[in-house]
């Protein structure tokens, strides 16, 4: 019986697929997995589907990325999953969290104590974008506490273990469902501390349709919110300006 198909390795062909395999050997496994995930879509947890996260998810989704909305309200979340079709789901805020690779926090601030303790450590080790912002007359003594601290440390000192950026604080909410149809016109101000986590928040802003810009660490989140400077729309070179001389 002849075999077709059976592909012909000769010599020079399996001196080129051990060495693809000597190199590979040599690259730490994290580095690999990193390498993997990078290229491709994410999960992610949706925690708070209101105007934000509804938006921001519904984007994500379309976008490729496997979302799960969450809230209070799990029927509502069912039937916004459900209107989104493909990539889309609902959870408690519990699954949301256990399923994110990314979460999204798009919530009132004065709900963190009470979610952050039911969410036990599901959060450590994730990339965690803040979308919250601390308003004391809405919030109370917690929103108090944030401005005081700055909400970038704030959020970190909510949050440890995890991969902190505050991002969609300064925008409209109104922004977040139409921005990608005219792509990197508006500016998004990010802020974080770690670089990996910054690369992760930068793609989803960018799949978002703002361009991404990176105004400094942790400290410079008390200037993402509403009544700051860079508050509002702005073009990326304005955000730039803006951020530069509100650094110290």
């Amino acid at each position: 019986m002849k075999v077709h198909d059976v592909p012909d390795f000769r010599r020079r062909d399996l001196l080129k697929v051990t060495g693809v395999a000597a190199a590979l050997s040599v690259i730490p496994l994290t580095a690999r997995v990193a390498t993997a995930a990078d290229s491709q879509h994410v999960k992610i947890g949706i925690i708070g589907s209101g105007r934000v996260g509804s938006a921001l998810g519904g984007v994500w989704a379309k976008a490729g990325h496997e979302v799960m909305f969450s809230s209070r309200h799990l029927d509502n979340d069912k039937k916004l999953a459900a209107a989104i079709g493909a990539n889309a789901r609902a959870g408690t805020p519990q699954e949301a969290a256990a399923f994110g690779q990314v979460l999204l926090f798009a919530v009132p601030y004065s709900a963190f104590p009470e979610l952050i303790e039911s969410l036990d450590d599901s959060f450590k080790g994730k990339v965690v974008i803040n979308a919250s912002n601390p308003f004391p007359q809405r919030d109370g003594e917690i929103a108090n506490q944030a401005r005081e601290k700055g909400a970038g440390l704030f959020d970190a000192q909510l949050l440890p273990g995890a991969h902190v950026v505050r991002a969609f604080n300064a925008v409209g909410a109104a922004r977040m469902g139409s921005a990608h149809e005219d792509p990197g016109k508006i500016g998004m101000p990010i802020a974080g501390d770690d670089k990996k986590a910054i690369e992760v928040a930068s793609r989803l802003v960018q799949e978002a349709g703002f361009e991404p810009v990176v105004v400094g660490g942790l400290d410079m989140g008390k200037y993402l919110m509403p009544g700051t400077p860079l508050a509002g729309e702005h073009t990326p070179e304005e955000v730039r300006s803006i951020a530069a001389i509100l650094k110290p």
